[in-house]
């Protein structure tokens, strides 16, 4: 907190022509705020772990409801679904119960909705596999979108070291990212959480999904740890965790590598903290996108510490289209490593996912108070920070602190247009043109003659 109260009085006699107003130091002390956001990465449990291999019925006063025991066959072609819905009711309805999905069995499990509230202390344990349908066709129509959906609970934890699998490779190839004479469709999200809240997830993989993974939505203080998620690079729109309209939400330890980003949070979202996170291939860790269709988009207070990234086509990244309104801002990633990627550092409020150009527009999602501290490796793209600002809406307060991200083979640039802020402590490249007051400029390596050029965006 001191270094924040220094650095924020450091920046008010170094800007001085910003007229140095009680709104600048103030929006630092948000920064200062930030660095209270830390994930408790030893803090108490609030949920009462089953420990592993062996489960008792007795273990604990535990009731164990085994799939199995409800006509479950397990065998990946047998359809699933009734035992899994007939094992739920009871596990919900039994306090200290565990649903048990048992090891080295596959269960073909159809588009499912696992309702709560449930009696307390219900933990759902998987161990085997859970397989979708593979064939789009045979989808139930009247679950276009989901697959397996758990809602309304609180105080649950979700654990084992099962498989989630998705069965995707039939719905990417129907995909119009993947043959343009496709037609644009929506297709289900494995796994969701939705109007929840004290939930835990540990220890699972998610994989193959027919489009998103993992979906947090309108859930409060939801817990996820020791997850993996993975999807081929080639995979479309298989977002590896995405939260939606949701608030203190903790990933920890989680290793994400699928066909789109690795990370997604949209709007509603806040007190969003993000540790130890590996990211590859995919389109990196992104805020957006917000502002599709003339849509409002809020997020907030959101930390991403000590994070590992190769090979995708984008790192941190922020992403608004044009039209929308509302604001990112109060927004920290720190301690974050690097590896041939593309667009390491990238703010781009002009984002356009569609088969036709999109439409200049005056209104945008305002972005502000985003820092970057402590940012370094290789770039696969010769602007290794770019901050693609609305001349309407500029970006502002843009913090830059001890980045070295450079080129196997050359230098690596920054490039602004209406993006205002600063850097301190050492930055590469050099991000000279946040402090500037033109549009649309580039900061070139500190041996080129002129800092400034000015370009087409």
């Amino acid at each position: 907190m001191d270094n924040i109260l220094f650095l924020a009085f450091l920046v008010l006699l170094l800007v001085p022509l910003r007229n140095a107003d009680t709104k600048f130091s103030q929006e630092f002390e948000v920064l200062g705020d930030l660095e209270n956001l830390d994930v408790e990465e030893n803090g108490e449990d609030e949920f009462e772990f089953l420990e592993l291999p062996s489960w008792k019925s007795d273990r604990g006063n535990k009731v164990l409801v085994n799939v199995d025991a409800f006509g479950a066959v397990g065998n990946g072609i047998s359809d699933d679904t009734q035992a899994f819905v007939d094992a739920w009711k009871k596990a919900c309805s039994t306090p200290k119960s565990v649903f048990l999905v048992p090891e080295r069995r596959h269960y073909l499990v159809n588009a499912t909705r696992f309702k709560g509230p449930c009696a307390d202390k219900l933990i759902i344990q998987i161990e085997g596999t859970i397989v979708a349908p593979e064939e789009p066709k045979s989808w139930d129509p009247k679950n276009p979108r989901i697959w397996l959906v758990y809602s309304n609970l609180t105080k649950v934890l979700f654990q084992g070291g099962g498989i989630i699998d998705g069965s995707g490779s039939k719905w990417w190839a129907a995909s119009c990212k993947k043959n343009k004479s496709n037609p644009c469709k929506g297709a289900p999200t494995a796994l969701t959480i939705d109007l929840s809240s004290a939930i835990s997830v540990k220890g699972l993989t998610i994989q193959n999904s027919q489009q998103m993974h993992f979906v947090i939505s309108r859930s409060d203080s939801v817990r996820v740890t020791d997850v993996k998620v993975s999807a081929p690079e080639d995979s479309p729109n298989t977002d590896g965790i995405h939260i939606t309209g949701s608030t203190n939400v903790i990933l920890q330890n989680c290793k994400i590598g699928t066909g789109d980003d690795c990370v997604s949070i949209v709007n509603g979202s806040s007190n969003i903290k993000m540790k130890t996170i590996y990211c590859g291939p995919g389109h990196g860790i992104s805020i957006g996108s917000l502002g599709q269709n003339n849509s409002t988009g809020i997020v907030e207070k959101v930390v991403l510490d000590n994070a590992f990234l190769r090979g995708s086509t984008n790192g941190l990244r922020i992403k608004t289209w044009q039209g929308g309104s509302g604001y990112v801002r109060a927004v920290r990633y720190q301690n974050v490593m690097m590896q041939d990627v593309s667009n390491p550092i990238i703010i781009d409020q002009f984002y356009c996912d569609s088969p036709t150009s999109c439409q200049n527009q005056t209104s945008a999602v305002a972005i502000s108070q985003i820092m970057y501290q402590n940012i370094s490796g290789t770039s696969r793209s010769q602007r290794a920070m770019k901050f693609a600002c609305s001349d309407t809406v500029p970006c502002t307060y843009i913090v830059l602190n001890n980045i070295n991200l450079q080129s196997e083979d050359g230098t690596v640039e920054t490039y602004c247009n209406s993006a205002a802020g600063f850097g301190y402590g050492y930055v590469q490249p050099s991000a000279e043109c946040l402090s500037s007051s033109d549009k649309d400029t580039i900061s070139k390596p500190e041996k080129e003659a002129e800092y400034l050029i000015h370009t087409e965006l």
